[in-house]
């Protein structure tokens, strides 16, 4: 198992960035969708627990097939998703990903995430207390403005080197932001990966540590570039932007399912449940040493720009 802690600043509150995670995991997820392609809400619901009291439970299925890179292609099964649950204790989050039974050919892979999100710059120390970890774990400032992305998910108006807050006045950001910005928040990632697969466990480990560190990135990133989107909502208004927007996702995909319930509060359910801690976005195209990569496929990108979905707002009018 190889341990790691990310800490990543963002020029918010951590009540803020409540409602822009929130608002950002859904519009990322919906963008990363197509037809039988992307992100499936499962479950969304309220879950109780008697150490960190009430939160939400949300279960994903992540759809991969033609989302992988083509080196995982060659060896994944044509039908593939990865289960995904989280369970947000606001401001902690735990989230797990394993294989689901479609995948058992990797039996022996997990990744466990827990976060916690502080108003400071990151200068918390063992913050998570956990007696899991035994010795001492890399710690990884990630810096949103000034740390590299894959070159294919740059955007110029989500950068923060150059974007600029309408509504906040905040940005862009200066080298040595984190040291004078007001306000300032971190997030807190402790991210255990483990593929117990001998010949390849540190190899593919470090491969995904990889691919996580740049996931953070892009999902940081983007909740403060689409900061005036989300700026001035409620909770309410934000979960009900999130149950639009993961209705219209399931159906985007193709999926018949019920209508997803999402609520703040409810009665404790026997099941866990939560939104993940950062956006699902599709792994890099780039083999890692040990396989040998063919071609790349070019991505098809969507996303809701409004609070009310154009394909709801088209259903409703004609029921």
């Amino acid at each position: 198992m190889l341990i790691k802690e990310y800490r990543i600043c963002m020029p918010l509150t951590t009540e803020e960035y409540r409602v822009g995670q929130l608002y950002t995991i859904s519009k990322h997820s919906h963008q990363e969708s197509e037809k039988g392609e992307g992100v499936e809400v499962v479950k969304n619901e309220p879950h109780e627990d008697p150490v960190h009291g009430p939160g939400q439970f949300t279960e994903k299925r992540v759809h991969l097939s033609s989302k992988l890179p083509s080196w995982a292609r060659a060896v994944t099964p044509r039908i593939f998703y990865i289960t995904e649950k989280a369970w947000n204790y606001y401001p902690y989050t735990i989230t797990a990903d394993g294989c689901s039974l479609q995948c058992s050919f990797l039996p022996k892979f997990s990744i466990y995430i827990e976060t916690k999100y502080e108003d400071n710059c990151g200068d918390s120390e063992n913050i998570f207390h956990s007696d899991k970890i035994l010795g001492d774990h890399e710690v990884s400032f990630l810096d949103i403005a000034f740390d590299e992305i894959p070159e294919r998910y740059y955007r110029s108006l989500e950068d923060p080197r150059f974007f600029s807050s309408a509504k906040t006045g905040r940005g862009p950001l200066q080298e040595g932001w984190r040291q004078h910005t007001k306000p300032i928040m971190c997030s807190y990632k402790l991210v255990s990966v483990k593929f117990e697969v001998w010949g390849l466990q540190t190899r593919v480990e470090q491969f995904v540590h990889k691919v996580i560190r740049d996931i953070l990135l892009i999902g940081h990133r983007q909740a403060f570039a689409w900061v005036d989107e989300w700026c001035g909502m409620t909770m309410e208004e934000v979960r009900r932007y999130e149950r639009e927007t993961q209705e219209a996702t399931n159906e985007l995909i193709g999926l018949v399912a019920p209508t997803i319930s999402v609520s703040e509060v409810g009665q404790p359910t026997a099941t866990h449940s939560a939104p993940a801690s950062a956006p699902s976005t599709p792994l890099g195209d780039e083999a890692p040493d040990f396989l040998a990569p063919p071609k790349t496929r070019p991505r098809k990108k969507s996303a809701p720009e409004t609070l009310t979905l154009p394909v709801l707002q088209e259903r409703a009018s004609t029921e």
